[in-house]
């Protein structure tokens, strides 16, 4: 069984000249040709364009998908998995945007007016609650927790949106290593570790080498890191995590 590009056109919810482009660059070739040399498209071209859509609904571009879907390495049920992991993470964010909605309308209708911090707190990357009874049930005896709470007090909002900016530059370096293929072990995934691990003991509480190994190690086994470094660049939790441990090293 075969499909025309139109019937797969319609049956994926894209257009024809999308699919013309990714056969084009060499992301979905079809499997077949008609005696015409029109595109025909088996089960498994269908299989790998609903893997393509998913990562592409999740906001990878074009040429991250190729090179993971391409990567021999991988097997298909790792995509899944991470997929799943990527779209919980995206479907339990949509739930807090919708409460935020409901909390929004529910303030109209009894006229409340709701502060600019309570309107827009919802699209802020750092939300201090999130997950503050598990952060104390882990760390609340440790002076890290009582540092990192000391100086939480004090931030304002400002302070918060220039420590996600740093923290996002941070992460754009890292990934930017890891996508020219940069060893992990290099000078500059050590250097960029280095600049990570600072910046936690600049804004947080005092990160020492062997406690920064230690949030590397739970970067790649808590599947809610491990989500939120995937979402920015495929396979960064573990890049981050070998980077981290190489630094360590360097600097026993």
């Amino acid at each position: 069984m075969s499909y025309s590009v139109g019937q797969v056109a319609g049956f994926a919810g894209v257009t024809v000249r999308t699919l013309h482009h990714y056969d084009e660059i060499g992301l979905l070739v079809p499997g077949e040709r008609s005696r015409a040399g029109h595109r025909r498209y088996s089960d498994a071209d269908l299989d790998r364009l609903q893997q393509i859509l998913f990562y592409r609904e999740l906001g990878f571009p074009l040429d991250a998908v190729t090179a993971l879907l391409d990567d021999p390495d991988t097997d298909p049920r790792d995509h899944l998995r991470r997929q799943h992991g990527l779209l919980t993470a995206r479907i339990h964010r949509l739930q807090e945007m919708a409460a935020a909605v409901e909390t929004a309308m529910e303030a109209k209708k009894m006229g409340i007016n709701l502060t600019p911090e309570e309107k827009f707190e919802v699209f802020g990357d750092h939300d201090p609650d999130q997950y503050a009874e598990e952060v104390e049930q882990r760390w609340g005896d440790t002076e890290a927790y009582r540092e990192s709470q000391r100086r939480s007090a004090s931030y304002t909002k400002d302070d918060w949106k220039r420590i996600n900016e740093e923290l996002d530059a941070v992460h754009a370096r890292v990934g930017d290593l890891l996508a020219q293929g940069v060893a992990a072990g290099s000078e500059k995934a050590m250097d960029a570790a280095e600049e990570h691990r600072r910046f936690i003991s600049a804004n947080h509480y005092e990160c020492a080498h062997e406690m920064h190994t230690c949030l590397g190690e739970m970067y790649v086994t808590d599947e809610r890191f491990t989500a939120y470094y995937e979402a920015i660049r495929p396979g960064l939790a573990v890049y981050l995590r070998d980077a981290i441990l190489a630094n360590a090293a360097r600097n026993a």
